[in-house]
């Protein structure tokens, strides 16, 4: 019996440059000022790599392997949980493709060979736009966004309307 995959598709506009956004997914010192993690690998077609909190733990959370690497334009990789990673079932693909646009990036993300319904498919779909996001911030400002914050709590209604409280 299969089972069912599902996709997760990701693009973003980026004004920098294939080899920044490239270099940003693949060294460690970079990828950790936007995503709290460091990609860990040699970068060489089946090699492992290891995605690693950037703490003092040093926690690896995910593992897979390099399947095909074609700087600064294209990444595959294998992604799994690292407690899974005996699993062979547990591994899902993420390709990341890079492609200039006049004095822009266009970044694609697509996470697929993922098991329908897992937590693995409801996590991705809401950590990748926010690490795209800050991954965009970091290269077009200088500063990631925090990829672990936690929404807010509705504002409180207020006793009165903003006009009534204007025009006091």
């Amino acid at each position: 019996m299969t089972k069912d995959t599902t996709s997760f598709i990701y693009t973003t506009y980026i004004r920098s440059t294939p080899e920044k956004v490239f270099e940003a997914i693949t060294k460690p010192d970079i990828a950790r000022r936007y995503w709290g993690h460091e990609n860990v690998s040699d970068w060489k077609p089946g090699s492992k790599w290891q995605h690693v909190r950037a703490d003092d733990e040093r926690a690896v959370e995910l593992v897979g392997n390099v399947v095909e690497i074609s700087p600064p334009t294209r990444l595959v990789l294998t992604w799994a949980n690292a407690s899974q990673a005996d699993d062979p079932d547990s591994y899902s693909r993420v390709t990341f493709e890079i492609v200039e646009y006049d004095d822009m990036v266009r970044l694609t993300v697509t996470h697929d060979e993922l098991e329908a319904g897992s937590g693995m498919a409801t996590g991705i779909s809401k950590g990748w736009p926010v690490v795209l996001s800050s991954l965009k911030s970091l290269l077009e400002t200088g500063s990631g966004i925090d990829v672990f914050a936690k929404p807010k709590t509705a504002d409180p209604v207020p006793s009165q309307s903003p006009q009534r409280q204007a025009g006091e």
